[in-house]
């Protein structure tokens, strides 16, 4: 449906079996965001809380919480969408046939942005930062956030709407040196586009204006996170997918969204920082405390009965899942666009998206030769790594298909078809001092650490072990060890101390292991604090894995050896555990926990997901 606002949305949602009023009185500390995890881990539905503690605004959560719900919120555009991203994409369908694609046309010209001549128009109040449900979502967080604003700069080289860009950066409301009502923090990672707004603000010595929309249409909240292709505009996308172009005026030189819940305006000015954080975020840690852009904020507007959306971050699955799976059925096959010979590319939900990325490239380079081995897939590598957030990955697992066809959404199967056909002399491949994601602990230091691409492709070279190879059983300096899957083995160590006193124990352990004699069946195991854990599921052995090593310090190898400066092993062994420098993870609060029952109580708005 094409809807105006954010409580067309709701009413829709809650006539239709899609949406749960909650009426009791609700603490923005902690409870909300508990509540949220609960429903949202039963499969629940959207809920709109009614009665917000300390706030006169009403507050929605878990809208995009499964993507069934998005789909039916966006059942009326969701086609006309798909086909304007496959012309984006492959724009020479409409030149071979411009009639078919007609309507696919008009619908993008209907799309963009509508400016209205008045500057602040009616049913806007303006209120404080103070008045807005201040929502904290983990115990250890600096204070609270805006989970899902939709931040608006323009290029102060080319001012316009046309020239802007809408990105989904968290915002600190309240809590460390912010001083209430006039300012609050920005923090955005590297290779985003406020971050060139900025850039060029700050070289011209001018303060760069930022608006910050919450609410309206649901078509805004995901514009706001959608990779969209060069040339497409987030507010031309907003319009097409909420089917109702994008309305905006200006007030005193910020851009207003007229049909958004809240909009707070500002600006940045060149080198002010404060610090910002922690925050809860999508890798399952919390994200520490680092200098981070202010905004001092200029004005606050809400509409009438304005409603807050919010969502809460943490360890995957989580409603942000849902978001990647909304966005790669849009985008369709926009990466075999951009990378040629790229057949698909899956970040991996479960290891936190950024950390591991698993991809599908083709063979074609050598196809005279008898002898099958990675080519033209690691050219396709270094695109993929150099390629917009693909370029925070630190694991990058590529393969090209043959006879048997290969999904990396299958993540054991992808992995298996992996192992069995790598050449650990050969086929891993680092890049030492480079950048990671802004949220990931597990590096050098913030935006820094390593990658390694593991390109494996040809015939089958072993058979993978079923269970622990006795070779990995009763280890001196390795625990007990736990099968993870075919071919992978998790071995418990001991506490991490330092990288100074844990290279003469990894030296040890890849000693113990060859003298037990070669395990080609098993060709990777993880070291780590928790070996049933991390055997227990596969979402635990990515999440752990991945989020918890830096490739180039923590990969070891059994009978590892250099040639000509390649790094080479029998067995790759990687340290999972859990280092000092890491962030901590996400623990909910006990007594929080105990507090909400009263929700999920008889008679209680929620009783049915007790």
């Amino acid at each position: 449906m094409s809807y105006s606002n954010l409580e067309d949305c709701i009413i829709d949602l809650e006539k239709n079996g899609h949406l749960i009023r909650i009426q009791e009185e609700v603490d923005p500390y902690l409870e909300m965001a508990a509540i949220h995890m609960k429903v949202y881990e039963a499969g629940g539905p959207a809920l709109l809380f009614e009665n917000v503690k300390g706030s006169k605004f009403r507050a929605v959560s878990n809208l995009f919480g499964t993507l069934e719900r998005s789909k039916f919120i966006f059942r009326d555009t969701w086609e006309a969408v798909q086909n304007v991203m496959t012309l984006r994409n492959d724009p020479i369908k409409a030149l071979k046939n411009p009639l078919a694609h007609f309507n696919t046309g008009l619908a993008a010209w209907k799309a963009l942005p509508m400016k209205k001549s008045e500057s602040l128009p009616t049913g806007f109040q303006e209120i404080n930062i103070s008045d807005l449900p201040l929502i904290q979502h983990w115990p250890m967080d600096g204070g609270a956030f805006i989970t899902l604003p939709q931040v608006y700069t323009e290029d102060p080289e080319k001012s316009g709407i046309m020239n802007s860009n809408l990105g989904m950066y968290r915002v600190q409301l309240s809590g460390n040196e912010y001083e209430m009502n006039k300012e609050v923090g920005l923090h955005y990672q590297i290779h985003r586009g406020i971050g060139i707004h900025q850039d060029k603000a700050n070289k011209q010595g001018v303060p760069l204006k930022v608006s910050i929309f919450i609410g309206g249409p649901p078509a805004h909240t995901l514009s706001a996170v959608m990779p969209l292709p060069e040339g497409l505009s987030e507010m031309t996308f907003a319009g097409l997918l909420g089917g109702r172009r994008f309305r905006y005026s200006y007030a005193e030189g910020h851009c207003i969204s007229l049909d958004a819940d809240f909009v707070i305006t500002g600006e940045i000015h060149p080198d002010e920082t404060k610090p910002e954080g922690p925050f809860g975020d999508h890798l399952g840690y919390y994200s520490l405390t680092h200098p981070f852009p202010l905004m001092r904020v200029h004005k606050v507007y809400a509409k009438t009965n304005a409603i807050w959306p919010f969502t809460v971050v943490g360890r995957p699955p989580q409603e942000d899942t849902a978001f990647g799976e909304l966005i790669h059925q849009l985008t369709g096959d926009a990466i075999k666009q951009e990378i040629p010979g790229v057949k698909e590319v899956h970040a991996v939900d479960a290891a936190g998206v950024h950390p591991l990325l698993f991809a599908i490239g083709s063979e074609r380079y050598t196809p005279y030769q008898s002898v099958k081995q990675p080519t033209e897939i690691l050219t396709i590598a270094n695109r993929i790594l150099g390629t917009g957030q693909l370029s925070l990955a630190k694991y990058l697992f590529i393969t090209a298909e043959e006879q048997q066809p290969v999904d990396t959404h299958h993540e054991v199967d992808f992995l298996t078809y992996i192992l069995e056909r790598i050449d650990l002399q050969r086929d891993i491949h680092f890049h030492t001092n480079t950048t990671i994601d802004t949220l990931d602990y597990s590096g050098t230091g913030l935006n820094s650490g390593s990658k390694v691409v593991i390109a494996a492709y040809g015939d089958v070279k072993r058979e993978l072990c079923t269970e622990v190879p006795e070779a990995l059983k009763q280890l001196n300096g390795g625990g007990q060890a736990h099968l993870v899957m075919p071919g992978i083995v998790a071995l418990q160590g001991s506490a991490f101390i330092d990288y100074a006193n844990e290279q003469l124990y990894m030296q040890q352990l890849c000693e113990a292991i060859q003298a037990k004699g070669a395990v080609p069946s098993c060709p990777m195991i993880i070291l780590c604090d928790d070996s049933p854990f991390m055997s227990a599921t596969i979402n635990n052995f990515l999440w752990a894995t991945f989020t918890r090593s830096n490739p180039a310090k923590d990969i070891y190898g059994v009978n590892s050896y250099y040639e000509n400066k390649h790094w080479a092993c029998d067995n790759m062994i990687i340290d999972a555990r859990i280092k000092p420098h890491h962030a901590p993870p996400l623990i909910a609060d006990p007594t929080i926990e105990k507090n909400i029952e009263r929700f999920f109580a008889q008679g209680a708005s929620l009783a049915q997901f007790k």
